[in-house]
């Protein structure tokens, strides 16, 4: 059997995740202390104690699940696979774990991608939704019409889409009218993966700059091409894009299978990139990481 370590990407945080960890192992409480330092700031008292609206702020859930998913890993010993892949965020968290980011740096980006993320569109101007029961190519159709953005293509009737709210919420009217079994908006502080997140791209392309991508020990299956790369330069173009274009995870587990992996494993909190494996491609199987 050939596994892929996969990393996930935001909602997937609760509080008190890597409590355990931290309290019980001294690798894993070593990165959270990294973590802390590079932030200059207890970011380790809101994941374990709260509350939940400050943790899921974008500017601290980005940095906390890195952190959990990194702590798991390195408390686990598990060996590192020929390929990684993360769910938008989760790519900087595969980055890190094949070595070409370090849990500082990862960390800093992390806080930046939000910040900046947060700065790009006012409070209430953006939203992001998720649709059900719609192929990715119906959910694309509409979203021609509405010039709405896909942010997310998780899986076989699970779309997400995002941009300026009175577009998205047309685009959810028209999903509705076309059969999608749920329609609805996501919790979410900011808009994601759309284009009115241009200016936060800016600001990571000016950050990624200044930051050493290291040739990773592990082949990243890439959010945006939906396949294998392991250049640096390119690395950091592919962390610019995926701000203000779509997560291609269908296709990335489509690809896993294609390269031969027939198993995922999941590094970090909660379990929904789990349960999105099967859903994509029934010939693999999928688990969460045991420590």
């Amino acid at each position: 059997m050939s596994s892929v370590l996969v990393f996930p990407g935001q909602g997937s945080q609760s509080v008190g995740m890597g409590k355990d960890l931290y309290d019980n192992n001294p690798v894993a409480r070593a990165v959270f202390d990294e973590v802390d330092d590079a932030l200059n700031q207890k970011l380790s008292d809101i994941i374990f104690n709260g509350p939940m609206d400050e943790l899921t702020l974008t500017t601290n859930v980005q940095p906390a699940i890195m952190a959990v998913s990194i702590a798991m890993l390195r408390a686990s010993n598990v060996e590192l696979t020929q390929y990684v892949a993360g769910h938008s965020l989760g790519e900087y968290t595969a980055l890190c774990a094949a070595g070409a980011l370090s849990v500082g740096d990862a960390a800093r980006l992390l806080r930046l991608r939000g910040d900046a993320m947060q700065r790009a569109v006012p409070v209430g101007a953006g939203l992001t939704a998720v649709i059900l029961g719609l192929g990715i190519e119906k959910v694309r159709e509409i979203c021609a019409q509405t010039d709405c953005d896909v942010a997310n293509d998780n899986s076989p009737g699970q779309v997400v889409v995002s941009g300026a709210k009175d577009i998205v919420e047309k685009t959810l009217e028209l999903a509705k009218g076309a059969g999608a079994k749920r329609a609805m908006p996501l919790a979410l502080s900011v808009p994601v993966h759309c284009r009115i997140q241009a200016p936060a791209a800016d600001e990571m392309r000016a950050a990624l700059e200044k930051i050493e991508i290291k040739t990773p020990n592990a082949i990243l299956i890439s959010n945006k091409t939906a396949a294998p790369m392991s250049d640096p330069a390119e690395i950091k173009e592919v962390l610019v894009y995926q701000i203000t274009h779509g997560v291609r995870w269908r296709e990335s587990v489509l690809k896993m299978h294609e390269l031969g992996i027939t198993e995922t494993v999941e590094v970090g909190p909660g379990s929904v990139l789990t349960g999105l494996t099967p859903r994509i491609c029934p010939d693999m199987t999928s688990r969460k990481l045991e420590i």
